[in-house]
Order: structure tokens, then C-alpha cells, then sequence
């Protein structure tokens, strides 16, 4: 559990069913269907080393990942991001998208 309430497990446990599938976190981990998210927070979309298949509008953003953007953006990313190629429906309860977000800062 992290100082703010939010639980790196649940976080975990979110991952491995919600997102693993597509994207792995530890340093130097493989690319899957999407990247992997080892150093995403303060780096922009689109910029993960060695993965070529980002969308134009991954490319295209100029934003960087932080824990708002991710918040935002997991909510449902194909709003939050026009063109992106995640074809994911997102995860609607905030306390989830906080809980994940927890994982990937400790895991990432």
C-alpha cells in the first residue's frame, strides 16, 4: 500500500489479467503486441526503444506519461488518444486505473 492508499498488489494483479497480454515492465523485458513500460513516467508516447509498431498519433503526442496522464488516459485510451492502435476499453473505476498506476511506478 503506497502513503496515498493506493495498493501496488491490486495494481499487480490488475496487470496480469487487464494488460500483460500486450506489454511487459521490467527492464529490458521483451516488446509484446505493444511495448514494453520499463522508464515510461517522464517519457513521451510513442518513444519506447527497439518498438516499431506505434501509431501515428502515438508518434504524434506531445505530452509526457505522469501519473495524470495515465489516469487519464487509461480511463479509455482510444478517446483520450484519436488513432492510437491499443485496443483496449479501459479501466472505468478510478481506483483501479490508481491502483495500476502504483504498480507501474514501483515496477517501471
Amino acid at each position: 500500500m503506497t502513503k496515498n492508499g493506493n495498493s501496488e498488489k491490486k495494481g499487480a494483479k490488475i496487470f496480469r489479467v487487464k494488460c500483460s497480454q500486450c506489454h511487459t515492465v521490467e527492464e529490458g523485458g521483451a516488446h509484446k503486441l505493444g511495448p514494453n513500460l520499463h522508464g515510461i513516467f517522464g517519457r513521451r508516447p510513442g518513444l519506447a526503444e527497439g518498438y516499431t509498431q506505434y501509431s501515428k498519433a502515438n508518434k504524434m503526442s506531445e505530452f509526457t506519461w505522469e501519473d495524470g496522464t495515465l489516469f487519464d488516459y487509461l480511463e479509455n485510451p482510444e478517446r483520450y488518444m484519436k488513432g492510437t492502435k491499443m485496443k483496449f476499453p479501459g479501466l472505468k473505476k478510478p481506483k483501479e486505473r490508481k491502483d495500476l498506476i502504483a504498480y507501474l511506478k514501483k515496477s517501471c
